[in-house]
């Protein structure tokens, strides 16, 4: 129910829409100014602050459009229309191309609330955007003028705003986090897969260099139809093909898929020159698509070797050898892959590292958790505050909309294997 105090008002009553444009590629005195100029490349946050392109004073008295602070910038047309609704708040005088409206709301509606008003429509809006070709959405302004928005008194719009900031900070503080594990986990793979860093244990021992083909056979054990089939992700690692948000293009027949088992790496034939392999912790069938190798346990950990391949270094040797005119054709097939040769050390100091490394990964996985939860409870948080359901006024209402928003993690310079040393 809409509370007694709000009402029911269309976009297009509640803001005046501003067309964008390019100033002339031709007149380099046009570019390269102090003015932000917006295009569908900067619609990345909440905030608009900055752009890629600028341009100048000169572009702007030539009939350019800038618009001040506090105006809503929504892109109209372009190929991100047709996953999102990429828009933001300016936080300063900008220009914006032609593909990006900007919204000026009325002197009694705040510009943050009526963002983050649009954003919890997203689904409605994005019902609005048709094709206009080549795959790129168009989103017309009579339809999005029509779009209604509820709109409470001022003072209750600022509450709202000032509540979904907050939320908003606190998944920031946990994206910030997550970043610096995954540049600590990045440092210590860099340190720890090269010998520049070492266990004083093993100081004294040799890492010893040796053909892939030396530390693995391939396996092609095929016509095991009656194993579930998997998918092997450069992020997830090896994955039930049945929990993957994707559409199975998978054949009929699985005769000629292969099996799989725990503690073989299985690798994207064609894109091991991104990185994509990876540990199974499960036994089933891949692709044809995929090549399996099972590791000599004698001289290479699983674990380790799961970490090594996903060092840079290690991956820019996988693209040396992949075979093919271009990225999109290049494949990496066992016999090639079994000519590269890598130092690694021996089997215990292997297992000290990939342990070290799965402590730092076991770290990012709850920083991940946590980052999701946060981004649920933080949309459904707006949806209430944004529909009433939730009254600002309220102070103890504020305070438990706002208690689950405090992130916990710990300090990223202090990790498990600081923690350890």
């Amino acid at each position: 129910m809409v509370p007694d105090d709000w009402r029911v008002e269309t976009l297009g009553e509640l803001v005046s829409f501003i067309s964008g444009g390019t100033p002339s590629k031709s007149r380099p005195e046009y570019w390269g100014g102090e003015i932000p100029w917006i295009t569908a490349k900067d619609l990345k946050s909440f905030s608009i602050v900055d752009s890629i392109d600028k341009i100048t004073a000169a572009a702007c008295e030539d009939g350019t459009k800038v618009v001040p602070a506090g105006t809503i910038l929504l892109l109209t047309r372009g190929m991100g229309l047709l996953k999102d609704i990429p828009l933001g708040v300016a936080a300063r005088r900008v220009a914006f191309n032609q593909d990006v409206k900007g919204l000026t709301p009325r002197s009694d509606v705040i510009a943050e609330f009526l963002a983050h008003a649009l954003k919890s429509q997203k689904s409605t809006i994005m019902r609005m955007v048709t094709l206009a070709g080549h795959g790129t959405g168009r989103l017309e302004t009579e339809s999005i003028a029509a779009v209604s928005v509820l709109v409470p008194p001022i003072q209750e719009q600022s509450a709202i705003v000032s509540l979904i900031g907050l939320a908003d900070a606190c998944v920031e503080k946990v994206e910030r986090l997550l970043t610096l594990k995954r540049k600590l986990k990045c440092g210590l793979m860099q340190e720890l897969l090269t010998g520049k860093r070492r266990n004083s244990r093993f100081s004294g021992g040799t890492w010893k260099s040796y053909r892939l083909g030396e530390l693995f056979v391939e396996r092609v054990e095929r016509s095991r139809p009656d194993l579930v089939l998997l998918s092997i992700t450069s992020d997830r690692g090896v994955v039930r093909r049945e929990d993957m948000d994707r559409k199975d293009s998978s054949s009929e027949d699985k005769n000629p898929y292969k099996r799989i088992v725990p503690g073989d790496i299985g690798y994207n034939t064609m894109r091991m020159w991104q990185g994509v392999s990876a540990l199974s912790y499960l036994e089933g069938i891949v692709s044809p698509a995929y090549t399996v190798c099972k590791p000599n346990g004698e001289l290479i950990d699983g674990e380790f070797v799961a970490q090594l391949f996903k060092l840079p270094s290690v991956v820019q040797i996988f693209h040396r050898y992949s075979q093919g005119l271009v990225n999109d054709t290049l494949a990496l097939k066992f016999p090639n892959f079994a000519k590269i040769r890598l130092t690694i050390p021996q089997l215990e100091e292997q297992r000290s590292i990939s342990n070290v490394l799965s402590i730092v990964d076991q770290e990012i996985r709850l920083v991940e958790k946590r980052l999701d939860f946060l981004r649920v409870q933080k949309t459904a948080l707006a949806a209430k505050l944004l529909s009433g359901q939730i009254r600002t006024r309220s102070q103890e209402n504020s305070r438990v909309a706002t208690d689950s928003f405090e992130p916990s993690g710990s300090d990223p310079h202090h990790s498990a294997y600081e923690r350890r040393s």
